[in-house]
């Protein structure tokens, strides 16, 4: 979703808008030292200093901005810089405020919707892409921020119509039309696929190339065009995989940095709260067993978190740019566990709607964390998704995360992500051997072919009775923020097992790269 600031007719907001930060930057300054009470003065110079990259000066001023005339506009762009620093709570305290008199301009509205959308409450979020787009139509950026809401929501027809409002306005707009294609499964007599590609056809950068193809690809799958849907994968995974500086040897080093961090000693004052983690590799299965959980009147889901890997970082004081690296993690295992705990069941609490319920993390990669999270929570308890390594390799090839994290950068190669499962399968073989009864393994086919079984395992495995409701997961309404939001709003169902097996020619180099690895396929 995007955000920038809102701007007012000034010399100093012209300056900004026209990018020219240093010019504002000295207009907002002179405001400043004719008046050092000036909130226009201190929004204008925040806004300059954030831009910048200086987050925290920029903080600074836009705080003073709010203290001294507390309008909308200016706690908008506070809330969306603290957001940015990772202080969800302080962001949460101002869009309260913020919500008392709400700004008037589409950009404010825009923005508050994106922080929204950021903390998990899609609801809150749509009111205010909403009103966005009712005040600024043509602005493309504010209607895909309200489709991708609404689809969270489960309210897929309406994104329909929006996106197609966007897209007669703007025919090129790849995530439009990325998004567009993921609403529903397509039909031989209602799809896309020649509107798709001709807009490929027509893309001339490699982000757009990239969304419009997973989205022809996605629509010749669904319409019964398997192999011409596979082809068109390989050569779009393959085009965008040259232009990434990737090599398996980077993933590698964090898995040799979690297995030698480990053991972790145990914590003497770690909390006693009680969460659910859901962990696995992508796409095989942790967005369902997330609504089966959730869908238990005791449970609630708090969506794909951040709250461990930021609190090991903390923990650890590595200065390094990235959240996860060998160096933060040989740190952290050196830690206070239980302050690991507490501060991220802070950070979490931010993501949670009903605090008296249990709540969910189903952040797939927390299974780097599994070690942290047994220490740091004794009470947590930990699922582990499972699934076919030929379909869960596969499945990754197909599906696109986020283009702009390095850490899926794995996924557009075949042998890279079965190099990445072989990695993952020997650190879960770790867990399995190091955390017994704090973790469960469950397979997908098993899940598919035995739902009230394996069912009746999950919940009993978390310490719940037994709710007939967990069976009717999809008619969960809470909102889904991730690649499988269509999928889960159905009853389970068996399309996707074995499905490798369909391009077994193509899939053969996985098959003898496992059998050389000793990772069992039959």
């Amino acid at each position: 979703m995007t955000a920038t600031c809102a701007l007012r007719v000034s010399p100093a907001r012209n300056a900004l808008a026209r990018g020219d930060v240093q010019a504002a930057r000295q207009f907002a300054a002179r405001m400043m030292a004719n008046d050092p009470r000036d909130a226009e003065g201190h929004f204008i110079f925040g806004l300059a200093e954030s831009t910048d990259g200086r987050i925290g000066a920029g903080i600074q001023h836009l705080d003073r901005a709010v203290t001294l005339d507390p309008q909308g506009e200016y706690r908008a762009q506070l809330a969306r810089l603290l957001v940015m620093m990772r202080r969800d709570g302080d962001a949460a305290a101002i869009l309260h405020d913020a919500e008392k008199a709400p700004p008037s301009d589409a950009l404010s509205r825009d923005t508050i919707g994106c922080v929204y959308a950021r903390l998990g409450d899609h609801g809150a979020a749509l009111t205010h892409f909403e009103e966005a787009v009712r005040l600024d139509p043509p602005n493309i950026n504010y209607r895909y921020n309200l489709a991708t809401t609404l689809n969270f929501l489960g309210r897929g027809d309406e994104a329909e119509t929006v996106l197609e409002a966007l897209i007669a306005l703007a025919p090129q707009d790849a995530r439009a039309h990325h998004l567009l294609s993921a609403l529903r499964k397509q039909r031989p007599d209602n799809n896309h696929v020649d509107r798709l590609a001709g807009t490929l056809a027509d893309a001339k950068d490699g982000r757009s190339r990239l969304l419009v193809g997973y989205a022809l690809t996605k629509e010749l799958e669904d319409i019964g065009r398997p192999d011409e849907a596979l082809k068109q994968l390989c050569a779009t995974n393959a085009e965008h995989r040259r232009n990434l500086p990737y090599a398996f040897a980077r993933d590698a080093a964090l898995f040799d940095a979690v297995e030698g961090a480990w053991p972790i000693a145990a914590a003497s004052d770690a909390p006693e709260d009680a969460p659910i983690f859901i962990i696995g590799m992508p796409r095989t299965g942790t967005t369902l067993v997330d609504r089966i959980l959730s869908s238990h009147p005791l449970v609630e889901s708090a969506g794909e978190l951040q709250a461990m890997p930021l609190a090991v970082k903390k923990a650890a004081g590595t200065k390094t740019p990235t959240v996860m690296d060998a160096d933060t993690i040989a740190a952290a295992a050196r830690a206070d566990m239980g302050m690991i705990g507490r501060h991220y069941l802070e950070r979490a609490a931010h993501h949670r709607r009903q605090p008296r319920l249990r709540f969910i993390d189903k952040f797939p990669g927390n299974f780097f964390y599994a070690g942290f999270i047994a220490r740091a929570l004794p009470g947590a308890r930990i699922v582990c998704l499972r699934r076919h390594p030929m379909d869960t390799v596969l499945s990754n090839f197909r599906n696109l995360f986020a283009v702009s994290s390095r850490y899926y950068d794995y996924s557009y190669d075949l042998l890279d992500i079965a190099a990445y499962y072989a990695r993952f399968d020997r650190l879960m073989g770790l867990w399995r051997e190091a955390l017994p009864g704090r973790l469960i393994e469950l397979r997908y086919e098993d899940l598919v072919a035995d739902q009230e079984g394996e069912s009746r395992r999950l919940l009993a495995h978390c310490g719940l009775d037994w709710s007939d409701s967990c069976l009717s997961f999809h008619t969960n309404h809470a909102p889904v923020s991730t690649p499988s939001a269509a999928q889960v709003r159905r009853p389970i169902y068996a399309d996707s097992v074995g499905r490798w097996k369909r391009h077994a020619d193509v899939l053969e180099p996985v098959r003898r790269f496992f059998e050389q690895a000793g990772v069992g396929i039959s």
